[in-house]
C-alpha cells in the first residue's frame, strides 16, 4: 500500500506566499506602529508595554468582531481598502462603550486562498482604521484553509 504524503502544499496550502504577505505586514506595522510594541510581526504572539500610558491600576479591555457579509459587499464593489477600517472600527466601538481606550488591534484573516493584491488592500484598510482609531496593529494571523471557505473571489 503506498503511504499518503501529508503535506500543507497537498491540501493546497501555499506557504511562501502566506510568508510574503507577513513580510508585508511587518513592514507596514514597523512604520506606524507605536513605540509600545514590542514584539517584531510573525511571532506566535505579541506584546504592548502599557507601563508608558502612566495610568494607575490599569485594567485591559479586550473584544473581537468581524465585519460579516460587508466582506461579500467589499468584494463585489472592489472595495477591500475600507473593509479593515470599518474592522477596526466594530471592535473600538466595543470598547468604548466599556469606556475603555483602544490602544492596540490584532488582526484574523482567514480565506480559501492567499491572493496578495487583494490582501494588501486589506491590511491598508485595517491600518488606516488603526491610525484613526489612536491604536496600533501589533500582530494577529492569516489563515489560508482551501476547500473550508466559501471562494468569495479573494483569490
Amino acid at each position: 500500500m503506498k503511504k499518503k504524503l501529508y503535506s500543507y502544499k497537498n491540501s493546497g496550502v501555499n506557504i511562501s506566499l502566506g510568508n510574503k504577505f507577513v513580510k508585508h505586514v511587518g513592514k507596514l506595522t514597523k512604520k506606524n506602529v507605536k513605540k509600545a510594541n514590542l514584539s517584531e510581526i510573525g511571532s506566535f504572539a505579541s506584546f504592548y508595554d502599557i507601563n508608558q500610558l502612566g495610568i494607575k491600576d490599569p485594567v485591559i479591555v479586550s473584544c473581537t468582531d468581524g465585519v460579516g457579509t460587508k466582506l461579500e459587499l467589499s468584494d463585489k464593489y472592489n472595495k477591500l481598502n475600507t473593509i479593515g477600517i470599518d474592522l477596526v472600527a466594530m471592535c473600538v466601538n466595543d470598547l468604548i462603550v466599556q469606556g475603555a481606550k483602544p490602544l492596540f488591534f490584532l488582526d484574523y484573516i482567514a480565506i480559501d486562498k492567499v491572493n496578495l493584491s487583494k490582501l494588501k488592500k486589506i491590511l491598508n484598510g485595517i491600518l488606516k482604521g488603526c491610525k484613526l482609531a489612536n491604536c496600533s496593529l501589533i500582530g494577529g494571523e492569516t489563515a489560508e484553509m482551501p476547500g473550508i471557505y466559501k471562494k468569495i473571489n479573494l483569490i
